[in-house]
């Protein structure tokens, strides 16, 4: 059985990545130098994984990561605070705030409705 679950995403640089993803609410939980890095958030687990060799990295394709919310116009602040461009959306599931890592990673938050 399944105990715990992370997802992987690929990225060109790691220390850019670690503070995209600081400053969206994640923590580093723990750090393999420029190799590897597991960041956390309430319920999820990221890594990074230095893409070596590889200066190809666009993203991870298809995978889009999703989090709640409960203040879309504190998300929002925050996202424009550090200069990260967003689009937003009204859908069947609710409103949505759509944007991406450094390495284009599809992100978003949500407030379900």
């Amino acid at each position: 059985m399944i105990k715990d679950a992370n997802i992987t995403i690929l990225v060109k640089d790691m220390d850019d990545s670690i503070s995209f993803y600081q400053s969206i609410g994640f923590v580093i939980a723990s750090r393999w130098g420029h190799s590897y890095t597991e960041m956390s958030a309430a319920g999820i687990s990221v890594g990074l994984q230095t893409a070596a060799g590889n200066t190809q990295v666009k993203g991870s394709g298809s995978v889009a990561l999703g989090f709640t919310t409960d203040d879309f116009g504190a998300v929002k602040g925050l996202l424009e605070k550090f200069g990260i461009p967003s689009v937003t959306t009204s859908e069947k599931g609710g409103m949505f705030l759509h944007f991406s890592d450094p390495d284009g990673t599809a992100l978003y938050f949500t407030i379900p409705g």
